[in-house]
């Protein structure tokens, strides 16, 4: 049998709400032109109580699954889950539908409407054409829970079939910074391919000696690196033992890193607006861009970069986001220390301090009202009464943005 696995569609995202749909419609229809199974492990969702417009979005997609004359039969279904469907679309619920024991999750409406079969803590066997495929769920769990819920589970392959364990968890193999979350060598043995959601980017490795895969979100939500991949969904082919990634028309991803020594923020502005411009030119649709702004920028610059005009320039092209947190000032605190201290050249870092408290000045306006060289001694004289209190008032006067 071939498989589809459609990963974290997070319906109803707010920020790309309409990117939500539309891309898992299409890996939806793609899926189900392809494939004999629909496997789906979590987050059909964004939110665990959608909005009803949300809920119709759903349901319209899952509809039209249920339309098709699927030749896979479900030959038997057993556990906590909901089986009312005969369609072959098999789901589990992802960390963002979860809620507390007892109360529904949107997957499971869809599930009591017939509409797909919820394998949370569950197993479903598969049948076409004489070939049985067995699917292990496990929803999306705290990371207290997991392992323990496992054990008391205890899940177990099918006899004569081609078992898949699916599940919607960190696994710290790929995410190594939190000790909570499961390893490998939790997950239960004697399964052929083991399926996980959660994780928005693309996973391939080997758990027990069996494939695990994982294909990633079909629409973007984190704007981390990792998800400029293209997004897609995953084919499995249990004969051959081998899958492919289908790709789905996405809106283009791109991250760029600008670095910056003494630049001018004129210099900034222009480099920034020459980046988000070429990722426009090679964007067939509308693209995100996220420019990290690393290095300096030079003494007497403004910390207010103007980028928001930028952003409203290319608001039509593209949607930016811009971090720039890597992007600092030389300080300036420092640099009149060293002209107090005065101890390595006394002309060259005079002068220094000079230039640069002229600099500071004329840029807040002053021009020739104050005689700059009288305030740079009164400045680093040491022998001054006042010393202390005109440092501290000349230092907060020099750092204020204009």
């Amino acid at each position: 049998m071939k498989i589809a696995v459609v990963s974290d569609m997070h319906i109803g995202y707010e920020r790309f709400y309409d990117d939500a749909y539309e891309q898992a419609r299409e890996a939806l229809a793609k899926a189900a032109e392809m494939a004999d199974v629909i496997v789906l492990p979590g987050d059909i969702f964004d939110k665990r109580a959608p909005k009803p417009e949300v809920i119709a979005q759903a349901l319209s997609l899952f509809r039209e699954l249920n339309g098709i004359e699927w030749k896979t039969k479900v030959e038997w279904f057993k556990g906590q889950g909901r089986a009312f469907s005969s369609a072959p679309i098999v789901a589990i619920s992802g960390t963002h539908e979860r809620t507390a024991a007892g109360k529904e999750n949107p997957l499971g409406l869809l599930a009591l409407a017939g509409l797909l079969i919820d394998a949370s803590e569950s197993q479903v066997l598969l049948e076409k054409d004489g070939e049985r495929v067995a699917v292990y769920g496990l929803g999306g769990l705290s990371e207290e829970r997991v392992v323990e819920k496992l054990k008391e589970l205890d899940p177990k392959p099918v006899d004569g079939a081609f078992n898949i364990f699916m599940l919607h968890q960190s696994i710290y193999e790929i995410l190594p910074f939190d000790n909570s979350f499961m390893h490998y060598d939790d997950l239960p043995k004697g399964f052929d391919l083991y399926l996980c959601g959660h994780i928005h980017s693309r996973v391939k490795s080997t758990v027990h000696g069996k494939l695990f895969l994982i294909p990633g979100s079909t629409v973007l939500t984190q704007l981390k690196e990792g998800e400029q991949e293209k997004k897609g969904f995953i084919l499995f082919d249990t004969q051959k033992y081998s899958y492919e990634f289908v790709e789905i028309e996405s809106r283009p991803f791109i991250v760029k890193r600008l670095e910056f020594k003494n630049a001018s923020i004129a210099e900034i502005r222009k480099k920034c607006d020459e980046a988000i411009a070429e990722c426009v030119e090679r964007s067939k649709k509308k693209p995100i861009v996220k420019l990290y702004l690393e290095g300096t920028f030079e003494l007497g610059g403004s910390s207010e970069l103007g980028l928001r005009a930028l952003i409203m320039k290319h608001a039509g092209d593209a949607i930016l986001e811009m971090d720039t947190s890597g992007l600092k000032e030389p300080e300036i605190e420092k640099s009149i220390e060293g002209i107090r201290e005065n101890s390595i050249d006394s002309i060259g870092i005079k002068d220094i301090g000079m230039q640069l408290l002229r600099s500071r000045l004329k840029e807040l306006g002053f021009k020739d009202a104050i005689n700059v060289g009288e305030l740079f001694e009164i400045l680093s004289d040491q022998k001054t009464s006042k010393k202390e209190k005109i440092i501290e008032n000349a230092l907060k006067f020099l750092e204020e943005e204009p």
